[in-house]
């Protein structure tokens, strides 16, 4: 508690207002802030950089993939993952936080499909998973999901689609997005990169969403996890002999973008 002293001369007290409201999920602060949730945003601010990018007639994600310790199962760490035949989701945050929204996005995508006989919309699945988030910002007890999930892949009526899901609940619809770690930066590039030209064909849609995440990756194509989702055609991840060929070509084009903005002598 700080007191203040007035230009009247009246001696009033501040409250810390962060101090007194973040222990409390269900209440907002004078100023309109869920602190709880806040929070939990700046959680996924800390967990791996993940990239979505929707090209023609294809969904690309890019995660970084952190290294494993060398006696432990790769399978067993896993930033992408198949909800349906047609849904691939990428997540960034505490994964256990995701693992609960994965198994309870799988088990609606199937009784949606046992009741109505038709598989899950994009949308429809997304507003799933952020109605569950919603939920728990709003319940004494729990806490906000930490985790932000990017989800892509193809309607029945083979359109593509690329959502984003927050701690809050808010879910949009995007061309291309980050989440994670430097996020920002991320979508910064995307947002100067991206145009129908360059993710007018697979190859290029995967070299854009590689280029992305390697402006925060430093470390190559070993920290780095690509699937790619086409119409009515099962997930498939890249693997590390034609990652290491992407990378390859980006660098040379760095390399060669570098020589000509050199001065020449």
């Amino acid at each position: 508690m700080i007191i203040n002293e007035s230009w009247s001369g009246v001696k009033h007290q501040t409250f810390n207002m962060s101090g007194s409201y973040d222990r409390a999920i269900t209440v907002f602060s004078p100023d309109g802030h869920l602190f709880q949730v806040e929070y939990a945003q700046e959680a996924v601010k800390k967990g791996s950089t993940a990239v979505g990018v929707k090209g023609n007639g294809v969904v690309v994600l890019a995660v970084e993939k952190k290294s494993v310790p060398q006696l432990q199962e790769e399978r067993t760490v896993r930033k992408i993952c198949l909800l349906d035949d047609h849904v691939v989701m990428a997540f960034a945050g505490l994964t256990a936080d995701a693992r609960i929204l994965i198994n309870r996005a799988r088990v609606e995508c199937q009784s949606h499909k046992l009741t109505v006989e038709d598989p899950v919309t994009l949308e429809y699945i997304t507003r799933f998973i952020a109605s569950l988030k919603q939920k728990y910002t709003q319940s004494n007890g729990r806490r906000p999901f930490g985790a932000s999930c990017i989800i892509a892949g193809f309607d029945p009526d083979s359109t593509p689609h690329l959502y984003v899901t927050d701690p809050s609940g808010t879910y949009t619809e995007w061309l291309a997005n980050a989440t994670g770690r430097s996020a920002k930066t991320v979508r910064e590039f995307l947002e100067k990169q991206y145009s129908p030209e360059n993710v007018a064909t697979l190859e290029l849609s995967v070299k854009l969403a590689v280029k992305a995440l390697l402006e925060v990756v430093q470390s190559g194509a070993k920290n780095v996890e690509v699937a790619i989702m086409e119409d009515k055609k099962p997930m498939r991840i890249l693997d590390i002999k034609s990652l290491e060929k992407i990378v390859a070509e980006i660098e040379k084009e760095k390399e060669e973008e570098a020589d000509k903005k050199k001065p020449k002598k």
